[in-house]
């Protein structure tokens, strides 16, 4: 079997981290990803992705935020 690379298992990772690869390949993209540094910041930047998406917009405007966007529309109509 030929050695997994960067190159050839971006296609793959998607799959991997969606769990839906054969043991045997997930196998080779686990262990390429732990000794890979670049595929590792990847992978764990991914995965970081819906919490950082979640508390970024987990805040509320200001109310008075939201009067002054109905104030400008009104008067940009």
């Amino acid at each position: 079997m030929t050695e997994l690379t960067c190159r050839h298992g971006v296609d793959l990772l998607m799959d991997y981290l969606e769990g839906v690869l054969p043991p045997e390949l997930r196998e080779r993209i686990a262990a390429h990803v732990a000794g890979c540094e670049k595929c590792a910041a990847f992978v764990q930047s991914y995965q970081a992705t819906p919490r950082i998406i979640r508390d970024a917009t987990d805040i509320a405007p200001p109310a008075a935020l939201g009067e002054s966007l109905i104030a400008f529309l009104r008067q940009h109509r």
